[in-house]
């Protein structure tokens, strides 16, 4: 039998949009929200990873289990491995670790499920996700970053070889290449336990200083990641997937209900 456990990190000190995690969408906090579509979808435990006692308190109020962190963690990965090792110190009562964003609040949280099938059937160290590039545009946007995997056209899902800012692989003879797909990477981790706090324990690599990706860390020390590839990713298309800004709160109160 594995034992999943979803971690939810969040903390207060967003720069773009203050008191993010309890801002009111159509009656519920941004917490409430996002913790419910996870626990109608995900088996096993959920915890939030609170970065602010204030959030541990909303979290009391709509029964949402809560382990406090330090607010300085650099990163959500840092602040569910240090909740994951609050709970369960030994390692010995979870075996996959599930990372969902605290401001994921249109991600379908069913996206999840194929990785963390990957995870189970395969045994590698991380499962994420992507989708497939279409715009030129995107594929030259530094911001969009890509997944470099050799898979065939129909396969979808593949061992992830590196991620980058930059339109990669290069190809070298359009009309000889099998296939032209870019595929842009999409945030979302499924962890193996002991591979999380593996992750954590490791300094910070050559590659991810360069490119400011974290997961690099991981392909550095010869971890294996694996991507699945996903059409649809939103519980509302209309809506923003997650919210960073004033804008993104306003769109959303009109279509999350």
């Amino acid at each position: 039998m594995t034992n999943i456990v979803t971690m939810i990190p969040v903390r207060m000190a967003a720069t773009r949009l203050p008191n993010k995690p309890l801002l009111d969408i159509n009656g519920k906090s941004l917490i409430q929200r996002v913790y419910e579509n996870v626990k109608k979808v995900i088996p096993g435990d959920i915890f939030v990873a609170a970065g602010d006692v204030a959030i541990v308190e909303e979290c009391e109020k709509f029964g949402a289990k809560a382990i406090l962190t330090d607010p300085s963690l650099p990163s959500g990965t840092d602040r569910i491995a240090a909740a994951l090792n609050q709970i369960d110190p030994d390692g010995t009562k979870y075996d996959i670790v599930v990372n969902f964003q605290g401001d994921n609040i249109n991600v379908d949280p069913s996206v999840n499920l194929p990785l963390i099938e990957m995870v189970k059937q395969t045994g590698c160290d991380i499962a994420t996700c992507g989708r497939v590039m279409t715009e030129k545009s995107d594929i030259e946007n530094p911001n969009m970053v890509k997944i470099v995997m050799g898979i065939r056209d129909g396969e979808t899902e593949g061992r992830c070889l590196y991620f980058t800012r930059a339109p990669a692989p290069f190809i070298r003879n359009p009309e000889k290449s099998k296939t032209h797909n870019f595929y842009h990477h999409i945030g979302i981790y499924v962890y193996k336990a002991e591979s999380l706090k593996k992750m954590v324990s490791l300094p910070v690599g050559i590659l991810e200083d360069r490119e400011a990706l974290e997961q690099l860390r991981a392909l550095e020390a010869g971890m294996e990641i694996r991507a699945k590839v996903i059409d649809k990713m939103k519980l509302v298309e209309e809506a923003p997937a997650d919210i960073n800004t004033l804008e993104e709160y306003e769109e959303s109160k009109k279509w999350i209900k």
